[in-house]
Parts: C-alpha cells; structure tokens; sequence
C-alpha cells in the first residue's frame, strides 16, 4: 500500500501535519505507538475537575494558532485566560509577590535590590553582548543584574523549560530575547521598537494571549483526531522503522495493535517523536550522526494535578506561582488553571497544577506517590496559605521522563546533521520538539508549515 506522507507520532506536531496536509489532498496515515492520540497532551475529567497530565496553558504567539481553531470552528473553541492570569507570583522569603509587570513595579517590588533596580533604569544603554554561547543567566546578570536573575529569570526558566539558566545559551533557549540585544541593543529599547513596527491582520491574530481550549486541550486533540479520521491513526504501533528505497520512496513498517506485520511505501516522511526514538526509527542513519540528535537532554517533570471542592474564598486570581531554585524548595511551581479559565473546577473550589523535578533534580521522578502527596498537602498551608480546613479531594499523578528538551550549545550539532540528512534524503523531515521551539504554538507552527508543503 503507498501514502503520499506518513507522519510518525499523533502528538500535537504531528496531528497538526497531519491535518493540513490532509486539507491539501494527501493521503496520510499517522502512526503512534500509545493507544491514545495526543502524546502528553491529555485532559482528565474527574466529576467537576479537569486536569490535564500535559501542557496546562499556551500563548497565541503566532497567527498559526488561531487560524488552526479558526479552521477547526465547531468542533472546538478556543478558551483564553481571564485577564487576572496576567499576574504571575514569585516566592521570597516566606511567601509570594507579584512579579513586575513595568517599570514603576520594577522600581518598587521587594523581589529585587536597590543596585538591580538602577540596572534595570539603566538597561538600553548598557553594551551589547559579543558571546553567541552566553548563558541565559550570564545575559541577566550583565544587563539587569543577579536578583533579577534569581528572582525573575531563574523561575521563568523553570516554568518554561523546568532548566538551569546557566546551561542554556540564550540564542537558542530564547532566541527573540537575544535577537532583542543583538538588533536594537538592549531589552527595552528593542521591545518598543517591535511594539511599533507595523502590522498586518494577520499578525494581529497573535494575540499573547493565554489560551487552552473549552473542555481542556483534549478537546483539541479529539477535534484534530476527527479532521484526520480515525482510520488514517494507526494507534498502539510498535516496532517502527523507516528505511529509503532505491526509487526515492521510504519503506515504513510496524507492527499493528493486533499484532500484525504492515509494511507501507510513502513519498514524504515526518518523524515527530522524541529525539530519544529516532535510533530505533531510523536505523539507517550512521550511528555517530545519529548521536547528534539522539543525545539531546530531556528534563523530567512530574506534574500533579489537585482538585479542591471549596478554599473558603480564598482564590488565587494569577496565572501561576513560582518557586526560584535559590529559595530551596521541593516545587518548581504551582499553575491555577481554574483561575485562568472557567469550568475547570466547582465554582467554590480551585484546580491546581503542580510541578516537581526538572533538570536540577530528575531523581525526584522516582519519588513515591505517597511521598508526592505527602508533599502536595503540605504546600496547601506552607506556601499557598491556605487554611488548615481546606483539603485536596482529588490529587493525580503524572510522570514524564523525557517532559521538556533543553535547548544546550549541542543545537546547533543537532541542526546542522539534520539539515544534511534531510538534503541526503527527499521527502524526509525530522521534525518535533527537537528543534523549532519548544512551546505550544511553535509546535502547531511547524505542523501548519510542514503538512501544507506536504
């Protein structure tokens, strides 16, 4: 049997290929080796809760995101935060602050020193970096100074990434961040620049707004899963290689959820797993360039998700809480989604999104459920405050061993073979997460670029 493009993984990426691709006349099938689509993109009704075992929240930072729900009209919606989620909360001490959000909150917030807070007056004239592997800390330090790194960066690092600050260059962890210093000089300066610049409507659908979808990102997942069809999902797959032929095809097989051989030939080919499963999928590739991509760091995450039936009106009305790595704590963060969008949780009652982990501390991946719960009570009263009668009724625990990748020096290694086996080899594309960002809307970007070349 041909197809004109396999894609492999039924992840967010690879739906969204999918799915474009099939709006372009293709033939496709997508093959995933778990026995639901989505990849961690999953949401979890528990009666009036909903949890999601993946991403929480995205950002609408680009016009793909919304012409994809403009596309999937009727079948799913797009859920943008209230406006409260613009506040962010960082702990200090022995509770939370409102991270600033300007200059005169900057000037004022207890979070930084008096010496940063003239660092950060004086940011547009400071001199431009000349290092292209600077560390996202070390930039901070320089231009703003080390409380702003400590109390700013280093939690938003944690949120984003789950990593170090000082083990990301910032031209490939946070590329717009550097192009900022590089094109304009400074932070600041390049910021308003951009804000003026002048924009067409489409660039004005991305919004950087906070978005989920009504019902949780599993909706989304079950409204692309539908524009594909079920029958073009080859769902609890395994064994799955990728071999080129000598007519410029490539031989796809796998063996099906019955346990049946299937072997396919298709034109094009999209890889959209893990960089840890490329070896196994595409043997053909010689094993030393294969380890420039398969040796890409990956953060492990628990994230747990709690239910709470009434907090006695004590609501967070923010988007989240970080916790930075300098105040020692067992958490990195804390999301509210039921402050973010409506119907997540009993109107009296929140939901919570907790995570614990990440490249600082993976062996907590191995810590018991018990221990984890333990751990989740007690940050109810000791960091979220609550009061000693408000208990959790639901906590759900999610593992995830290779959660977030993290963008090191090795990108560019990692790029530049893939480039070349991508040349070597038409109609190839290793796509994913292992490059081209790491976020919601960059995942759903390279998916629309992908599938409507297909």
């Amino acid at each position: 049997m041909n197809k004109d493009i396999i894609v492999i993984g039924a992840g967010l990426t690879g739906l969204t290929t999918a799915f474009h691709a099939k709006r372009q006349g293709k033939d496709v099938l997508v093959i995933e080796r778990d026995d639901v689509p989505g990849g961690q993109m999953r949401s979890h009704r528990e009666g009036e809760y909903i949890f999601e075992s993946g991403p929480s929240t995205g950002v609408v930072s680009n016009a793909e995101v919304a012409e994809l729900f403009e596309a999937l009209q009727g079948d799913v919606e797009m859920d943008v935060a209230r406006p409260s989620s613009k506040c962010r909360l960082i702990w200090k001490g022995n509770k939370f602050h409102p991270l600033p959000s300007g200059l005169k909150s900057a000037v004022t917030t207890p979070l930084f020193t008096l010496k940063d807070k003239f660092r950060i007056l004086g940011e547009p004239w400071r001199k431009r970096g000349t290092d292209p592997n600077e560390k996202v800390g070390e930039m901070t330090r320089r231009r703003l100074g080390k409380s702003f790194l400590d109390y700013a960066v280093d939690p938003f690092l944690s949120g984003v990434y789950a990593g170090d600050p000082m083990m990301l260059p910032t031209r490939v962890a946070l590329p717009k961040l550097y192009n900022l210093e590089q094109n304009y000089g400074s932070f600041i300066r390049g910021s308003i620049a951009k804000a003026k610049m002048p924009k067409t409507e489409r660039d004005r659908k991305a919004t950087k707004q906070i978005f989920s979808a009504k019902g949780g990102f599993g909706s989304l997942i079950a409204a692309l899963v539908k524009h594909v069809g079920n029958e073009n999902i080859a769902l609890s797959a395994s064994n799955t290689t990728v071999t080129p032929t000598a007519d410029g095809l490539f031989e796809v097989k796998y063996t099906d959820a019955s346990g049946n051989a299937v072997s396919l030939t298709a034109k094009k080919v999209v890889t959209t797993c893990g960089a840890y499963a490329l070896p196994d999928i595409l043997p053909f590739i010689p094993a030393d360039e294969m380890r420039k991509i398969s040796s890409l760091v990956y953060a492990p995450v628990i994230q747990i998700g709690v239910g709470i039936k009434d907090v006695e009106r004590h609501h967070y009305k923010a988007f989240g809480a970080l916790i930075p790595s300098k105040e020692k704590k067992d958490v990195l963060g804390i999301l509210f989604p039921s402050a973010c969008f409506a119907g997540r949780s009993p109107e009296a009652g929140e939901t919570l999104a907790f995570f614990i982990g990440g490249i600082r501390h993976p062996e907590m991946l191995e810590w018991s459920d018990e221990k984890l719960t333990a751990l989740v009570n007690d940050s109810l009263h000791s960091l979220l405050k609550y009061p000693a009668s408000v208990k959790a009724e639901h906590i759900r625990i999610y593992r995830h061993k290779h959660a977030i990748p993290q963008y090191q020096e090795t990108s560019d290694e990692r790029y530049a073979t893939i480039d070349d086996i991508q040349r070597r080899y038409p109609g190839l594309i290793i796509a994913g997460n292992l490059r081209g960002g790491i976020g919601m809307a960059d995942r759903i970007r390279q998916g629309t670029e992908i599938g409507s070349e297909a």
